[in-house]
């Protein structure tokens, strides 16, 4: 049954650009035309937008959301001066552990309704709060009942149990094995007090060896060669990025990898924003995602993002914009999300707001008045698809 969307006062239609006056066709879960109002076709049912804006929904290409426990003492912590050292990470995994899959589902499922509040209709979601064989494979099962943009990070940290190099092996070897057939990406976190170059890049190859795209934590803690690594592999995204070189920023710009930043995470640990504008004036492909975790970054709002993005890292909000729609897709290498042209998956936000720009104007306002997740309206979370669970 096909549906029309009819007096869009702003459509913002992603990198093709805003059309005012608009309409938008539904058909089959696509987009099947989008352009002026006059002009639209008939459908079977039709939404009057009553001049309000719509946008395409957001991308987050990058979430922790498989977890149990809280942390929140420690960002109480850190607002009273102590410096983040991503120690915290082993409390987390011991809750995780502890859970069962019940719980850790009802969780997960929780914080995906609450970014479907907030506008995001695609997901990427991490393991790594697992640690163990079975661990990392339960926590990649239940991740793919929800998306299909799961990623196997069995390198977030090493677990107190294990010395680094036989952790480094049981990653690349028994774990990868196991949890091969759940997950599409794999990543490392590599940076101090986790991961170095030349652990990650051993387990980024096996990775890439098994079939999984490779993703980075990159350059969050401090310059490293961690960019410059994820270039080397054919990473579709580096993530952080909040101490990039010239050199990092030189590599980034002859490449399709993504700078991936995560604006929540500056946020919730008083490190400095990056500097956006070398990116921008090299040409270098970004995006913005919530990092959405216990420790570092609690938030799953891609809009209150979008506001940081725009008020401390001197986007201008169609940058931002850009960033959390059409940027996440291309740092999950999709392009049937993130843009609102027929063809496209039917994923669009319709605001409660005249324009996309009051997104960053009116941080902290709940601006999204409804949500079409692959062309159906929906008020809660709906998976993307069916996957086997191993």
């Amino acid at each position: 049954m096909s549906e029309l969307i009819t007096n869009i006062g702003e459509l913002f239609t992603g990198p093709a650009g805003i059309l005012r006056d608009a309409a938008l066709v539904i058909d089959d879960g696509q987009v099947a035309w989008a352009g002026p109002r006059t002009a639209a076709p008939a459908a079977d049912t039709a939404v009057d937008a009553e001049g309000a804006a719509v946008v395409p929904g957001f991308v987050d290409s990058h979430s922790h959301l498989v977890f149990a426990g809280d942390r929140a003492d420690e960002f109480d912590a850190r607002m009273s001066g102590q410096p983040y050292t991503a120690g915290g990470i082993r409390r987390t995994v011991a809750a995780t552990r502890a859970a069962s899959d019940e719980e850790l589902a009802a969780h997960t499922g929780r914080l995906l309704d609450e970014a479907l509040r907030s506008g995001t209709t695609t997901i990427e979601i991490k393991s790594g709060y697992g640690l163990t064989v079975e661990d990392e494979r339960r926590s990649l099962a239940i991740a793919a009942r929800f998306t299909t943009e799961t990623t196997f990070l069995g390198a977030h940290v090493v677990p107190a149990e294990y010395q680094p190099a036989a952790y480094v092996d049981l990653v690349a070897g028994e774990m990868l094995d196991e949890v091969a057939g759940i997950a599409r990406w794999i990543d490392v976190f590599c940076d101090r007090g986790a991961f170095d170059v030349d652990q990650a890049r051993t387990i980024l190859s096996a990775g890439a060896a098994c079939g999984l795209g490779v993703r980075m934590h990159a350059n969050q803690l401090g310059p490293s060669g961690a960019a410059r690594l994820g270039v080397e592999l054919g990473a579709a995204s580096v993530d952080h990025c909040t101490f990039l070189t010239d050199a990092d920023v030189d590599a980034l710009a002859g490449s399709a990898t993504v700078a991936t930043f995560v604006p929540g995470a500056e946020f919730s640990t008083r490190q400095p924003f990056p500097d956006i504008g070398r990116l921008r004036d090299a040409g270098v492909g970004y995006a913005i995602a919530t990092d959405c975790n216990p420790g570092s970054s609690y938030t799953s709002s891609m809009p209150f993002c979008i506001a940081l993005a725009v008020r401390e890292m001197r986007m201008t909000p169609t940058e931002a914009l850009l960033a959390a729609t059409a940027g996440g897709a291309r740092a999950l290498r999709r392009t049937d999300v993130g843009h609102l042209t027929p063809g496209a998956r039917a994923d669009l936000v319709l605001l409660d707001a005249p324009s996309f720009v009051h997104l960053a104007y009116r941080p902290g306002v709940h601006l999204v008045k409804a949500v079409w997740q692959g062309g159906r309206r929906a008020t809660r979370w709906q998976p993307e698809v069916t996957r086997s669970a191993g």
